[in-house]
């Protein structure tokens, strides 16, 4: 179906990783015939993630790629389209949504399902990058097992970096939680738990300078902004904890978002403040932010696609 020769389409998913795939599965099934744009990053954060052993159905673990190179081939296998590009523009002014691609194709949809996910915010060191996945991480729950035994660092000072640094200490002897000022930006609880928890030594008015190794980290060269002093704590592992960024910005002025950029959902569903839009994933989630969860967040945004479509009789 088309309005005036643009392409029709009755569900868009925008975004790809475990969210996106797994709302193309279920929409695909209940024929919702799901056209998917996979964004700048197929497969999202999960592309730069090796070992990934919490998800269920692999229990030998596997691999970031390859696990969202199965997530989109179950996704064609039930007719989902899947197109490698990015949908730069919205209007969700109408009952008819519309989305615009990088090459500036129109497309309307009686249904779209957001999906584009959070990425994390880094320090911007060199070697930061160097060393992803070799020893550096933003996800303390997801790769915290691969260093149980072994000395850690924290970079972070929110609620986030100390419930990150409180995970980490249940598996390592020592966890050094690197502070850029003199005091901490979370919440007093979390901040005295922190405190209280012997093997976390907090490094007050410390940033990261350089992350040092071979083949994997080795240590992390840290310098106290007071003081000029330089020390290389000795370090298997390096956790970045200063927060995430939902991929949201194309959104604004059409949906609800808290004061980070998060889509706000209707509580025990999907639902956005516009009537046929659904968000799922790390973009209306900032509390979870793992690849289950987000894929259950797919699963119920393409149920309550399913739904909304069929009260408006759409099929």
């Amino acid at each position: 179906m088309s309005d005036n020769g643009i392409a029709r389409e009755k569900c868009v998913i925008i975004g790809s990783g475990p969210a996106g795939y797994t709302a193309a599965v279920y929409a695909s099934r209940a024929n919702l015939q799901p056209l998917l744009f996979t964004g700048q990053e197929p497969g999202g954060q999960l592309m730069i993630t090796t070992d990934v052993e919490n998800y269920p159905g692999y229990p030998d673990g596997v691999m970031g790629p390859q696990m969202m190179d199965d997530f989109r081939k179950q996704a064609e296998r039930f007719g989902t389209r899947v197109r490698m590009e990015l949908i730069t523009k919205v209007d969700f002014s109408g009952p008819v949504h519309k989305v615009w691609t990088e090459a500036g194709e129109e497309i309307h949809a009686d249904s779209i399902i957001i999906s584009t996910g959070a990425s994390a915010k880094w320090l911007g060191l060199e070697s930061e990058q160097h060393f992803m996945n070799k020893g550096v991480s933003a996800c303390a729950v997801c790769d915290g097992f691969f260093f149980r035994g072994q000395e850690l660092a924290i970079v972070g000072a929110g609620d986030t970096a100390a419930e990150e640094a409180l995970y980490l200490s249940k598996l390592s002897p020592k966890v050094h939680m690197l502070v850029r000022r003199d005091e901490m930006r979370a919440s007093k609880i979390m901040r005295d738990r922190v405190k209280s928890t012997e093997n976390i030594q907090i490094h007050w008015n410390t940033e990261a300078v350089e992350v040092v190794g071979g083949e994997e980290v080795e240590g992390v060269r840290v310098v106290n902004n007071k003081t000029n002093e330089e020390t290389v704590l000795d370090v298997k592992g390096f956790f970045v904890a200063i927060g995430h960024k939902p991929n949201t910005d194309i959104f604004k002025g059409w949906l609800d978002m808290d004061n980070a950029g998060y889509l706000v959902t209707q509580a025990k569903s999907t639902k956005t403040n516009i009537e046929g839009v659904f968000a799922s994933g790390d973009a209306q989630d900032n509390i979870y932010r793992q690849a289950v969860t987000a894929a259950g967040t797919g699963c119920m945004a393409a149920l309550d696609a399913e739904r909304y479509l069929t009260e408006k009789q759409i099929i």
